[in-house]
C-alpha cells in the first residue's frame, strides 16, 4: 500500500477514539489468587542482582542473558548434574547411567508439566480479550519479526501505531496488515518520533493505543522483542488470577531507589516494558502520558499501578533483538527526566 493510499492522521492526538469500555467492569478476570499463579508468595527479592545495576538498565548479574530462553540442561535445573562427560569405574558408571536415566525422566516430566500447564491456562483464559500495543518508529525488519511472532504464537489482536513511516517501517506494517486484517489494526500519523526530532512522544502514543483498545488485557510490547512460543498465556493467566500486571522481567529498587536489579519470579515492585501485560482500565490512569521516551517510563507506570505485579514462575519463551540505538545525550536526558517521576512515586509509597 502506498503512503498516498493509506489514511495518515496529522498527529497522534488527532486520531479519534470511537469506543471506550472502561465504564463496565471486566467480565472474565477473577479475584486475586496469586499464589496459584506464581508458585510463590515472595517479593522476588531472592533473585540475584548487583548493586551496580543502574536504573536505566536493570542489572543482570547472576541471571540468564536476555534472549536466552532455551533450557540447555533441564536435569541440572532440577538439582542433578546431568553431565554427559562424567567417567569412573564400572559400578559408578552404572550408577551414573541410572541417575542420568532418572534425571532425563524427571526433566521430560517437568517439560511435559510446563506444556500441560500452558495449555490449561490457554483454555482457562480463552474468554479474556487481549490486545498487544506496538509503537512503530523505524527498524522495519524488526517490526516484521515482532508482528509475525505474535501472529504465529498468540491469539491476541495487534494494535500498531506508526509514527512517521521512519525508514519505511509503516510500509512494512501495511504489508503485514494486508495479509492478516483479522489480527492487525494499524494507524499512521505524519508526526515523527520525539527522539527523531518530531513531536510524537512515547507517553501520548502509548495512551492513545490504550484508548483505541477495547480489550480487558493490554500488552505493552517493544518491536525489539520476539516471541519464540506462547509467551502471553502465562501473563494473561496471572492477570486472570488477580494480578494487575504481569511481565517477562521484574525489577526491585536498591537502597534509595537510584539503582535497580532484576527480580522474580513472584511478586515484584516493577515490570519492564519490553513485554508487560496489564489490566487496561488501571493502566489508563497510571501511564505517564508526559513521558517523551519509554526509558524508565515503564518503572513509573509500574509504581503507579495499585495491585500485585507478577513475574510467572517459568520464563516465557521470548528473545530480545538488537537494541534500537537513539542519540546518547537524548536518551540520558529523557531517562533522567522520567526517573524523577519514579523517585516521587517511590518516596510517596515509603
Amino acid at each position: 500500500m502506498s503512503e498516498a493510499a493509506r489514511e495518515v492522521w496529522p498527529t497522534v492526538r488527532s486520531i479519534p477514539v470511537s469506543a471506550v469500555t472502561d465504564a463496565k467492569p471486566p467480565g472474565h478476570l477473577r479475584p486475586p489468587r496469586i499464589e496459584d499463579v506464581a508458585g510463590t508468595s515472595g517479593s522476588g527479592r531472592d533473585t540475584a542482582g548487583g548493586p551496580g545495576a543502574a536504573a536505566t538498565g536493570v542489572g543482570t548479574a547472576g541471571t540468564k542473558p536476555r534472549g536466552t530462553h532455551a533450557r540447555q540442561n533441564p536435569a541440572a535445573e532440577l538439582g542433578f548434574s546431568g553431565d554427559p562427560g562424567q567417567h569412573g569405574d564400572d559400578e559408578r558408571d552404572g550408577m551414573l547411567h541410572a541417575q542420568r536415566t532418572w534425571d532425563a525422566s524427571l526433566a521430560t516430566s517437568r517439560l511435559d508439566d510446563l506444556g500441560v500447564n500452558t495449555e490449561r491456562q490457554r483454555v482457562e483464559t480463552a474468554d479474556v480479550t487481549t490486545s498487544v500495543g506496538l509503537l512503530v518508529d523505524g527498524w522495519p525488519e524488526d517490526v516484521q519479526r515482532c508482528v509475525q511472532s505474535l501472529i504465529d504464537h498468540t491469539r491476541a489482536r495487534v494494535l500498531a501505531l506508526d509514527l512517521g513511516n521512519v525508514d519505511g517501517a509503516g510500509n512494512m506494517l501495511d504489508d503485514l496488515a494486508r495479509r492478516r486484517p483479522d489480527r492487525i489494526a494499524t494507524w499512521h500519523v505524519a508526526e515523527r518520533p520525539h527522539w527523531r526530532g518530531g513531536t510524537a512522544t512515547w507517553g501520548e502514543s502509548r495512551a492513545k493505543l490504550l484508548r483505541l483498545d477495547t480489550s480487558e488485557v493490554h500488552v505493552l510490547m517493544e518491536t525489539t522483542t520476539v516471541l519464540r512460543g506462547d509467551a502471553l498465556t502465562p501473563l494473561i493467566a496471572a492477570i486472570a488470577e488477580g494480578a494487575v500486571a504481569a511481565g517477562w522481567w521484574g525489577a526491585e529498587p536498591l537502597g534509595d531507589g537510584r539503582n535497580w536489579r532484576e527480580a522474580g519470579p513472584g511478586r515484584v515492585r516493577a515490570l519492564t516494558g519490553d513485554l508487560m501485560a496489564v489490566r487496561r482500565s488501571p493502566a489508563l490512569g497510571a501511564l505517564p502520558e508526559d513521558a517523551r521516551h519509554g526509558r524508565n517510563a515503564d518503572l513509573e507506570l509500574s509504581l503507579a499501578l495499585h495491585g500485585t505485579l507478577l513475574v510467572p514462575r517459568d520464563r516465557p519463551p521470548v528473545e530480545r533483538l538488537g537494541r534500537h540505538e537513539v542519540p546518547g545525550d537524548y536518551l540520558e536526558r529523557e531517562s533522567r527526566r522520567n526517573y524523577d517521576g519514579v523517585l516521587r512515586l517511590l518516596h510517596a509509597s515509603a
